[in-house]
């Protein structure tokens, strides 16, 4: 398979996770802006990602797309970068719950609130995440004795946990705890990370100004 990697994305978007995550893998890749509405609703990038919303990856014939899986991929494809615990570690199960944790209930419950909708109590049974609060309080709950998802070392999931966590502080649809503004101070000066913020940063600079 080619080597060749393309970013599909656009910095006011979720493409900002998959880029950090490929600044943290340290392989060169190629990056498409996409526009709303327009080049990402165009047949090309359809038929790349059927959905037409961004981001998404292509390695060499192999097309990924949602950020976790993005995330999941790319640290198995690039074992040397060490983003994931190997395969029978004991790390790897909570390497695939926190990550597909904030893929499903962290997500989905933040989404509910910054649409204004909340789960009627007596159908919180029907909900995958129950309640925001019930959401929160887990995660809280784990990042209050873990440096980083896995324990002490940094991975694939800490890229993909770590971003929702920051938006949503930012944002106000996740409550600023210590336990996770440590742990976004901690992630946030990774280089990777700086790196990745300043190119997404530098390409709206740019948009405006257009």
């Amino acid at each position: 398979m080619s080597d060749e990697l393309v970013l599909y994305t656009n910095p006011m978007s979720r493409g900002r996770i998959a880029r950090w995550m490929l600044q943290e893998v340290g392989k060169s890749y190629h990056t498409e802006i996409l526009e709303y509405g327009t080049t990402m609703k165009a047949p090309g990038y359809l038929a790349v990602n059927p959905m037409g919303k961004v981001p998404a990856v292509k390695h060499g014939d192999t097309v990924v797309t949602e950020c976790a899986a993005i995330c999941a991929y790319l640290a198995d494809a690039f074992p040397e970068a060490g983003l994931a615990p190997p395969i029978g570690s004991r790390q790897r199960g909570p390497y695939f719950r926190w990550m597909f944790f904030a893929a499903g209930p962290l997500e989905s419950a933040a989404t509910n609130k910054a649409l204004g909708f909340e789960v009627p109590g007596d159908r919180k049974a029907m909900a995958g995440y129950g309640s925001l609060p019930e959401v929160v309080d887990t995660l809280d709950g784990w990042l209050s004795s873990h440096d980083y998802i896995t324990g002490p070392s940094f991975t694939a999931a800490d890229v993909y946990v770590g971003s929702h966590i920051g938006w949503g502080m930012q944002f106000g649809t996740i409550e600023k705890r210590p336990s996770f503004e440590r742990y976004f101070a901690r992630l946030s000066g990774r280089p990777a990370a700086v790196e990745a913020a300043r190119i997404d940063d530098e390409l709206i600079a740019q948009q405006k100004k257009s």
